[in-house]
């Protein structure tokens, strides 16, 4: 991995190292004609400055390519990725003193004045964040009369103390005697026997939890303990009580239903037949290894790797063991190493999605089709498409597959979401092998059509994943556990058929029903995978105009007026994560590149060139652009879980904001414009 010498460059990755393209050449400038086929404007006023703005962008953009085609940035999350990390590494006995002193950095770099962590920049203090940085600063030496561990411990005791934590938090304390496994939530290993058909079967769950609880099972039912390495008993109210009784809630109701079942199961774990156990734990570890990808990750994701790894050491894999040395040298691509010495964990990595999104972003600023980097680009997604079944095919046996996921590798588990953006992409592109190209988007449209759900949407891994049961359980108290239809998935898939052909196709026309039915009363729609209501708004009107509804349509013009009542001051737009539990923030935060890139792309594709809110916004991208092209966006808007999980992908800032000016100077791209 290499170095990040600034919040806008990000580690390039597992396979190769960062392009160097000093003599890479350049958007076509002035002369290029756009992906309308028309010549950009005079260099003068505000068009002038959007063209010269998307010029510095589109080269800061190719600068950064791999020389195998990809674009990655880094992918940050918050502290507890690093925290558990190296309390897995505690676990396992290799824990080195060079990982847990470039960790400490990373974590006592994010503390906040008060002494907490934060899930997201400018964010709230985050109890479990809390609790996990600090524990993990325990084990690198810091002691806790510290100043910074006292502020910690304090802010930790206010907030309920460990106790109040969630259940991940606990699971990894109870992993050393910190906590009580009697005192967590029981999930046994026996629910991998539950049939496809039975509620609250491992298929129930979205496909990141699915891969997360699966080898947790094994490990509550192993409840293992390391010795600990030092007392917690600063971060209890009342250590001689770390976990007072509560109440239980009423049995008519869901939670106190599913607190008496956990409580049964607690009763089962003491007289749980041992074969039928041991058989469990068996089924679940094959489980396990059939999902482990070539390079020894999990889903590409970073926790399940961690709990499998855990789940199968306790099973009886020592180290060596080639499933295990596979799994732990995929974390350790996790690692973004800083020219400061520190070490930050990705949760996962977004080759392809970004890829996609910068293929996109280059061809609507000008950049011609058959340009050498796009048709790189495009040769490496086509590498990368995903032909084998999946557990996508519990729900839809028999359908053929062929799409994209979003990490390098991770062939279980191929997106509704990336696979729409990657034909967008392709449609961009004159490849030398058109045959090869289409050949691709036939697989990849036929299984994105084939993965929509009943009401006529899409969700991102799996269909008709919305059982409501996985979200009452006890043990799911760490984000969204499903995986239910999305507008902002919902909107790519249609923006891509439109593309297609298939505006008119009866499935299209579905999904742009079910998008009116769920806009907002204020105009807006929800955003489930990007920060939030802008996310949300900016992806769906580009797909309502790409599927021909006229500009003038009421859905259309109630999103342009709500556009325009929340643009900031400054001429751009944010969206603070806190909208997502928090009414009064809808529409409202800082303004960041990304999302005045979203509502911008929404504008654009409403017929609002030349309104007011457009050039304020496009103005506002020009004036803040740095002089080597980028922007700076240390906020947050990307979601994994909408609230409990943010992600700042740092290459938003340079793609978005590349794909709005691009569209400014040189027009929409359509279905026609586009082949």
């Amino acid at each position: 991995m290499t170095a990040t010498t600034d919040g806008s460059a990000g580690a390039v990755g597992p396979r190769a190292a960062a392009a160097s393209t000093t003599n890479e050449p350049r958007p076509g400038g002035a002369a290029a004609p756009g992906p309308g086929g028309t010549a950009p404007p005079d260099a003068s006023g505000l068009d002038g400055a959007a063209a010269r703005a998307a010029e510095r962008a589109a080269g800061h953009l190719l600068a950064r390519q791999d020389p195998e085609g990809w674009w990655k940035g880094d992918l940050e999350t918050n502290v507890t990725m690093d925290a558990e990390d190296l309390l897995l590494r505690q676990f396992l006995g290799i824990l080195d003193a060079d990982t847990t002193h470039a960790a400490a950095l990373h974590i006592r770099r994010e503390q906040r004045e008060d002494g907490a962590w934060a899930t997201f920049y400018g964010g709230p203090g985050d109890l479990s964040a809390t609790v996990e940085a600090y524990v993990a600063l325990r084990l690198a030496g810091d002691p806790p009369e510290a100043p910074h561990m006292a502020r910690a411990s304090a802010w930790v005791r206010a907030a309920g103390g460990i106790a109040s934590a969630r259940v991940f938090t606990r699971i990894w304390l109870a992993l050393f005697g910190w906590w009580r496994w009697e005192d967590l939530p029981e999930l046994p290993p026996e629910l991998i026997f539950l049939p496809k058909w039975f509620p609250l079967n491992i298929y129930d769950f979205g496909c990141w939890a699915r891969q997360t609880i699966v080898p947790l099972t094994v490990v509550s039912a192993k409840r293992p303990v390391r010795p600990a390495p030092f007392p917690l008993d600063e971060l209890h109210t009342d250590p001689a009580r770390p976990n007072p009784p509560t109440p239980l809630a009423p049995a008519t109701g869901w939670d106190g239903l599913f607190q008496r079942l956990d409580k049964a199961l607690h009763l089962y774990h003491r007289v749980a037949p041992r074969a039928l156990r041991r058989t469990a734990m068996n089924q679940a570890a094959r489980w396990i290894i059939e999902r482990q990808e070539n390079d020894g990750c999990w889903g590409g994701i970073q926790p399940p790797a961690v709990y499998s790894v855990i789940a199968l050491h306790l099973l009886g894999y020592d180290l060596q063991h080639p499933v295990m040395r596979a799994g732990l040298a995929s974390l350790d691509r996790f690692a973004v190493w800083r020219e400061d010495g520190s070490r930050m964990i990705e949760a996962c990595q977004s080759p392809v999605w970004d890829t996609c999104l910068a293929t996109i972003a280059l061809a609507d600023a000008g950049l011609a089709p058959d340009h050498p980097a796009l048709v790189k680009a495009v040769d490496w997604m086509l590498d990368e498409e995903i032909t084998r079944t999946g557990d996508w095919a519990v729900r839809r046996p028999g359908l053929p597959p062929g799409g994209w996921a979003f990490e390098f590798h991770n062939d279980n588990y191929p997106d509704i979401d990336d696979t729409a953006e990657v034909l967008l992409a392709f449609r961009r592109v004159r490849h030398p092998d058109p045959a090869r190209l289409e050949a691709a988007v036939a697989r990849g449209a036929r299984w994105t059509l084939g993965m929509q759900s009943k009401g006529g949407a899409w969700g991102a891994f799996d269909a008709d994943n919305t059982s409501a049961l996985p979200n009452k359980l006890p043990f799911c108290d760490f984000g969204e556990v499903i995986d239910p239809p999305s507008a902002d998935v919902t909107a790519h898939v249609v923006e891509m058929l439109a593309f297609e052909g298939l505006a008119q196709d009866p499935r299209t026309r579905r999904g742009i029903e079910w998008l009116l039915a769920a806009q907002e009363p204020n105009g807006a729609w929800f955003g489930r995978w990007g920060v939030n209501h802008v996310y949300g708004t900016g992806s769906v009107l580009p797909a309502l105009t790409a599927a021909g509804l006229p500009v003038s349509h009421p859905a259309i013009r109630r999103s342009v007026r709500w556009l325009g009542s929340v643009q900031n001051e400054d001429g751009g737009w944010g969206e603070d994560l806190r909208s997502y539990h928090d009414e009064e923030w809808i529409g409202r935060g800082a303004s960041t590149a990304s999302q005045t890139a979203w509502a911008l792309i929404a504008l654009l594709a409403a017929g609002e060139r030349d309104s007011e809110p457009v050039r304020r916004g496009v103005a506002w991208l020009a004036e803040t652009q740095r002089e080597d092209g980028s922007w700076d966006e240390p906020y947050f808007t990307g979601t994994g879980f909408p609230w409990d999980f943010s992600i700042n992908y740092h290459l938003y800032r340079q793609v978005f904001p590349l794909t709005a000016l691009g569209r400014y100077v040189y027009g929409e791209p359509s279905p026609g414009k586009a082949r």
